[in-house]
C-alpha cells in the first residue's frame, strides 16, 4: 500500500494496513533543526538541509530532505509557503543574538545556546493609540506579486518528492487571532476583543481576505499542475486554547472570532473540493469542536490530550464520526522530553489503542519535536508507532 492510498483511507474513517504517519507535512508536525539533527547524528543519517527547506524559520522547523523523509517512513509531504519570505535580507546578527523583521512587521529575536526559537519582541502596532487608528494603516501584502514565486516553490517541493506520499497544502501564516496578537501584543490585543470587538473583528476579516488570497493562488496552481488527486489535505490553524480553557470566552468567539475563521474556511471548502480541512488549535478545545464540525473542519490537530476536558476516549467516543484526530501520539511537553524510554513506548501504544480503531487517524506527536528532546526519546516514539501502528 503507498503512502497515498493509506492516507487516503485513513481519511475516509477506515482502517489501512497501518496507521499513517505524519513527519513534517506541516509546519506544525515537524522537527525543530536541532532536533532533526540530533536525530539524524543519532543513527548515523545525514543531517543536512538547505535553506529553502526552513518553512518556518521563527519557530524552527525543517522539512528535511526526501532522503531522510524516507529513513523515517513518513507518509506526508508538505507544499506551501515559506512562513518567511526573503530570508536572507531580513536576518541581521549581533553578536550570539539574530534579530528578524518579517514580512508583516513584527520583530523577532533568538540568542543562541539560549533561545529554542525566535520570541516576538516588537508588535508593529502596539503603540497605536486605538484600533481605529490602527485600523486606518492596516494593510496585508499583495501577494499577487508573488504568484510565479509561489508556483516555481511548490513546482521545486513537489519534485523532490517520492512517487506516491500524500501531499499536504500548507498555510501562508499563523491563525486569525495569533496574527492579530501579533500586530497588536498580547495584552492590547485581548483588551481590544472585549473593549472593542466590531473593530477586531474588521481587522481579523481583513487577515481571512489575505488567507483566501493566498488558498486562491495554491488552488489555481494544484489545477494547473494536475495535482487534486495526490493532495488530500489543506491546513490551517489558530490557537484557541489554554492548557485549562478557552482563550477568550465563547461570546467572543461566536462573534468576532469565527464569522471571519467561517468565512474563509467555508471558502477553502468550495475551491479545494478534493481536500480536507485540516485544523490546528492547542489546547482545552472540546467546547468548540461542534462549531468546527459545523464550518467544516475535517481534520483536529494536535489532539492535546494534557489539557483540561481532553479526554482521548471520550473524544474518539463523541467526535470520532466526524473528526479524524491527527496527532495525539506523545505529550512532546513532558514525557517526549523527560522520558523514560518505556513511559514513551507505553504512551504511544495507549494513545494508538484508543484513537486507531476505525481509522480515521493519523499518528504525529502533540506538536513539534523541538531540540531539548533527547534523540533516543524521539527514536522511541518512532519505534513504538512502527511496532503498535499495524492494523489486525
Amino acid at each position: 500500500m503507498t503512502s497515498l492510498e493509506r492516507l487516503r483511507i485513513a481519511l475516509e474513517h477506515k482502517e489501512p494496513d497501518h496507521v499513517p504517519y505524519d513527519c513534517c507535512g506541516t509546519t506544525v508536525t515537524s522537527l525543530s533543526i536541532r532536533a532533526f539533527q540530533q536525530a539524524m547524528q543519532y543513527r548515523g543519517y545525514p543531517d543536512t538541509y538547505e535553506e529553502s527547506e526552513i518553512a518556518d524559520v521563527i519557530s524552527q522547523i525543517v522539512v528535511p530532505p526526501e532522503t531522510n523523509l524516507k529513513l523515517l517512513e513518513s507518509d506526508t509531504r508538505r507544499i506551501g509557503a515559506l512562513r518567511v519570505f526573503d530570508l536572507s535580507k531580513r536576518l541581521r546578527r549581533q553578536g550570539r543574538e539574530t534579530i528578524l523583521q518579517d514580512q508583516y512587521g513584527c520583530v523577532w529575536r533568538m540568542e543562541e545556546g539560549k533561545d529554542l526559537y525566535f520570541n516576538q519582541i516588537k508588535a508593529p502596532y502596539a503603540t497605536s493609540a486605538s484600533i481605529d487608528e490602527m485600523a486606518k494603516s492596516f494593510r496585508m501584502p499583495d501577494l499577487s506579486e508573488r504568484r510565479d514565486e509561489f508556483f516555481s516553490l511548490f513546482d521545486a517541493q513537489v519534485r523532490k518528492a517520492s512517487a506516491g506520499v500524500g501531499f499536504i497544502v500548507d498555510r501562508v501564516c499563523a491563525g486569525l487571532t495569533e496574527m492579530f496578537f501579533r500586530f497588536r501584543g498580547y495584552e492590547q490585543g485581548l483588551i481590544d476583543m472585549l473593549e472593542n470587538p466590531k473593530e477586531t473583528r474588521e481587522i481579523l476579516e481583513r487577515i481571512a481576505d489575505y488567507k483566501i488570497q493566498y488558498w486562491e493562488i495554491v488552488a489555481d496552481y494544484l489545477e494547473n499542475r494536475g495535482l487534486e488527486d495526490s493532495v488530500l489535505v489543506a491546513s490551517e490553524c489558530d490557537d484557541l486554547g489554554t492548557q485549562q480553557s478557552l482563550l477568550v470566552s465563547p461570546e467572543i468567539l461566536s462573534d468576532v472570532v469565527f464569522p471571519p475563521m467561517r468565512r474563509y474556511l467555508g471558502w477553502m471548502k468550495k475551491r479545494l473540493l478534493y481536500c480536507r480541512i485540516f485544523f490546528h488549535c492547542d489546547g482545552a478545545i472540546r467546547s468548540i469542536l461542534p462549531d468546527f464540525i459545523e464550518m467544516g473542519i475535517d481534520i483536529l490537530n494536535p489532539v492535546q490530550y494534557s489539557a483540561a476536558g481532553m479526554d482521548l476516549e471520550e473524544l474518539k467516543r463523541d467526535f470520532g464520526k466526524d473528526l479524524v484526530f491527527w496527532g495525539a501520539g506523545v505529550d512532546t511537553q513532558e514525557t517526549l522530553v523527560k522520558g523514560p524510554v518505556q513511559k514513551i513506548g507505553d504512551e504511544v501504544r495507549r494513545n494508538i489503542e484508543i484513537l486507531a480503531p476505525g481509522g480515521g487517524y493519523v499518528f504525529a506527536p502533540i506538536h513539534n519535536v523541538q531540540a531539548d528532546v533527547p534523540p533516543e526519546h524521539f527514536w522511541a516514539m518512532w519505534e513504538a508507532w512502527k511496532e503498535f501502528g499495524k492494523y489486525q
